[in-house]
This record gives C-alpha cells, structure tokens and sequence, in this order.
C-alpha cells in the first residue's frame, strides 16, 4: 500500500467539484487515480479520500464484524452512511457531495492533506486552526506516549 504526503490548498467551484492538485494525483498508481471514495472522518470535522485499494481493505475488515452484535452495526452502520464513491473527471477534478461539504464546513476553500496511506480534506479555516494551535512540547509529549513504546523498532524520526 502507498503513503502520499503534501499539502495543497484548493477551491470548491460552485457545484462542488475540486481539481485533484497534480503533486498529489501523480503520487496514485495509475490503477488507483480515477476512483475513490470519500468519507467523514470519525475523529476530526474534515472529509477523507480513500484509494480503492484501501477503502476495500477497510470494507473487507468491517465485514468480517458480526452483525449480530448491536455495537458493531452500530458502528458500521454510521462509518459507512455518507460514503460516496467518486470519480475523476477528464479534467482531473472530483464532486464533493452537498452532505459532505456541509458536514466538514466546506464552504470555497479547502486543503488537502496527505496523511500516509490515505487524504484528509479539511476546510482550510478549520485545518489552520488545528494546525496553528501546534505546540512543539505537546506534541513531543504526544509523540513519546505513542511512539515510546515500539522499542527497538529501527523507526527513526
């Protein structure tokens, strides 16, 4: 599976389509540049694209779930209600859903947000007030409870 990084501000037009930066779209196998599917986010206001391949992995992970349990249809349920799969045009731009837009407070201006093996889209006032609360002693704090455990990983950051 592919991780993508980069950032990039993009505008919404008036029906909700947005260009897919080429900085970004160049980083997908050229299996996985024409379809994906885009979703809420389950901890931040912001949208996220999945590559096919990972929305299926996703998919295939959830469905191993036994519906017979309230909680997991449950939570299947509200992970996949507002799932949409999008295409990418000939001229290399994707339709944001109307409910989607909404959702994440979308209004003209956004940014996308590679985020290893998949893009957040984030209402750009939304994303610069997340990112511009950044304190480096925070996240040193934040970086040593969850990374501090993995041991002699050979992770080097």
């Amino acid at each position: 599976m592919t991780n993508y990084i980069g950032e990039y501000a993009c505008k919404v037009d008036s029906k909700g389509r947005v260009m897919m930066p080429a900085g970004l779209l160049k980083q997908f196998p050229a299996d996985l540049r024409e379809r994906f599917v885009i979703n809420r986010s389950i901890f931040q206001r912001c949208l996220v694209l999945y590559p096919m391949d990972l929305w299926n992995e996703t998919a295939g992970d959830l469905s191993k779930l036994n519906r017979f349990n309230r909680d997991n249809d449950a939570f299947i349920r509200q992970f996949t209600n507002g799932a949409f799969g999008v295409d990418v045009d000939a001229t290399n731009r994707i339709l944001l859903p109307k409910r989607l837009l909404d959702y994440a407070t979308i209004k003209s201006d956004l940014v996308m947000v590679a985020n290893l093996n998949k893009i957040e889209i984030w209402s750009a006032e939304s994303y610069d007030s997340v990112t511009g609360s950044y304190d480096p002693d925070s996240f040193a704090q934040l970086a040593e409870k969850v990374m501090g455990n993995l041991g002699n990983s050979g992770l080097d950051l």
